[in-house]
């Protein structure tokens, strides 16, 4: 069973989660159910976020799971009315849909002129603007669009708790993945301006940046084929103070304190760093 570091009391509340077959994201799913909430689980990979839904009713808490994709405003709206259909208004909502793709990365770190001619390897003057598009769109529009679906049952209800899921690169922007960089402090920036715009109708809107954590989805990017760490991964840990990669459990706090009313209710737009100090740290 999943170590739940406090407990707020969610009994009632609907939370509503995208990008709930993630690691990541389910995790936030199972802590949410655990601490009372029913929970919809949305993500494209519907039987990803089924098996997490399957896994909290097991250990007694209340979750569906519903398949969308974030990029549609009318898939989103019909996922929006089958979780008031079955649960009823939104009350914490979690954006949690995100993500990069090959098709917006370079492959050097530093501008090489040798790279341009080079048909194996990929320049910034070789990004493709459609998966530029894609990715920025995925990370920013899957942002707004389910907050503009969910936000509108929270309106006038105090209480009600907007969480968005920003990265390190909104702070400092990453080497080689120039769209992931600008879309995830594109949603920095969006949380802030929303917090203002629902300040004065009950809704607190903030973001969790999660620093470096080795998951499914980056794997490749950390480890290689014998298990050894990569160069990047290296750069990681050495810019890293703690001098390690977080457990996902980790984040439970941040999100709990952030949904917890009692304990952040004068709290709005933020962007909360958990990230062993990467963030605070020159490098010299």
């Amino acid at each position: 069973m999943m170590q739940i570091p406090f407990r707020p009391q969610l009994d009632g509340k609907v939370a509503v989660v995208t990008g709930a077959a993630g690691v990541l994201c389910g995790m936030f799913a199972k802590a949410l159910a655990a601490c009372g909430a029913k929970v919809a689980l949305l993500d494209l990979a519907e039987d990803k976020a089924r098996s997490i839904a399957d896994a909290i009713r097991a250990e007694g808490g209340e979750a569906m799971a519903v398949e969308v994709n974030v990029l549609e405003r009318d898939r989103v709206a019909q996922a929006h009315e089958k979780v008031l259909s079955a649960y009823g208004k939104c009350d914490i909502l979690i954006n949690g849909a995100g993500g990069n793709s090959p098709r917006a990365t370079v492959d050097d770190e530093f501008f090489c002129a040798e790279t341009l001619t080079d048909s194996e390897k990929k320049s910034f003057f070789d990004l493709d603007p459609a998966g530029f598009s894609f990715v920025f769109g995925l990370n920013m529009l899957g942002t707004l669009l389910p907050t503009q679906a969910f936000a509108l049952d929270m309106v006038d209800r105090p209480g009600s708790v907007i969480i968005n899921i920003s990265s390190m690169n909104a702070f400092t922007p990453l080497t080689k993945i120039p769209a992931y960089s600008a879309a995830k402090a594109a949603v920095s920036n969006f949380t802030q301006w929303l917090a203002v715009h629902f300040a004065k109708c009950g809704i607190r809107v903030n973001a969790i940046a999660p620093g470096f954590f080795s998951t499914e989805q980056n794997a490749a990017l950390l480890w290689n084929s014998d298990g050894s760490p990569t160069m990047r991964t290296n750069k990681i840990l050495n810019n890293t103070p703690m001098g390690r990669f977080g457990e996902p459990e980790e984040l439970i706090g941040a999100l709990l304190y952030l949904v917890d009313n009692d304990a952040s209710g004068f709290i709005t737009g933020i962007i909360l760093p958990v990230d062993g100090g990467f963030s605070a740290y020159s490098g010299v």
